[in-house]
């Protein structure tokens, strides 16, 4: 389970739809990435100061934050015009980066070429019969794609909040086939080739780096609740549904776990090389 599944969510589904409603929310509560990750990234890729990047789906811009701290160049594209907006609030003290509100299908290039695309926890949501032909198109010769992201996973014998509240999901919404118990950790780290649950790119890209980084967030009932209602997952769900049933979840985390709950992830780097 990601913490936004692409398996759950139809490509033609409007991202700006999801999360524009909620950007300070999302801003507040979604994880970030380690440093480790983009550390590898430059590694990886080769690229230095100045080198070029366009981001598909930049959201607040809490991955363009790290980009830009590296010295890159950053076009960022955010198809919601409020996230967009705040994104720009939040990146104003980076010269290089421009934040442009469009999806990435309709964007318009304007025969600009770059060193990498990178998307943070968004390509799910880019129609992949335009996705990858496009990617490879922007990119220069000897550029890269790179997919970040996070897998919500559980560890053996540690409380995790789904398992504490299946009850309680299947109450307020029986049968929905989204719910389900994140996988274990050391199963995950297994998977290690490809580019994950997206359509894979066949010969556009060569074969990818994939690295894993444990992630962790600690909440209060009320902050797990409000973690939720930034996730498509819940944020899809009327809210007339939602809303008792995250209130229920808060509820069950003050009386059954002590008002504190983890939210354990394993970040991913999925980095591979445009073929020629």
């Amino acid at each position: 389970m990601t913490d936004d599944d692409p398996q759950t969510h139809p490509h033609q589904r409007d991202l700006g739809r999801v999360f524009n409603d909620v950007p300070e929310l999302y801003d507040r509560v979604r994880p970030g990435y380690p440093d480790a990750l983009f550390a590898d990234l430059a590694a990886v890729t080769g690229m230095a100061a100045k080198s070029t990047v366009l981001e598909v789906g930049c959201g607040t811009g809490q991955a363009t934050r790290s980009l830009a701290a590296l010295g890159y160049s950053v076009t960022a594209v955010e198809p919601g015009a409020d996230m967009a907006a705040l994104a720009r609030r939040r990146l104003a003290a980076f010269r290089d980066v421009e934040v442009e509100t469009s999806t990435f299908e309709a964007w318009d290039d304007r025969g600009r070429r770059f060193d990498a695309l990178v998307a943070a926890s968004s390509w799910h949501w880019v129609d992949p019969s335009v996705g990858w032909r496009k990617a490879h198109d922007v990119l220069r010769p000897g550029g890269w794609a790179a997919l970040l992201g996070h897998v919500v996973v559980s560890r053996p014998d540690e409380p995790e909040v789904y398992a504490e509240t299946a009850d309680l999901h299947e109450r307020f919404c029986p049968g929905n086939p989204d719910w389900g118990h994140p996988p274990l950790e050391d199963e995950v780290r297994a998977t290690d080739e490809g580019w994950g649950l997206v359509d894979d790119p066949g010969e556009l890209f060569g074969p990818t780096v994939v690295r894993w980084y444990p992630t962790v967030q600690w909440f209060d009932g009320d902050g797990f609740a409000d973690h939720l209602r930034s996730q498509s997952l819940y944020r899809k769900l009327d809210s007339d549904v939602r809303e008792p049933l995250l209130d229920a979840i808060a509820e069950r985390i003050r009386t059954r776990l002590g008002d504190r709950a983890a939210r354990r992830y394993l970040s991913v780097l999925r980095v591979g090389r445009r073929a020629e």
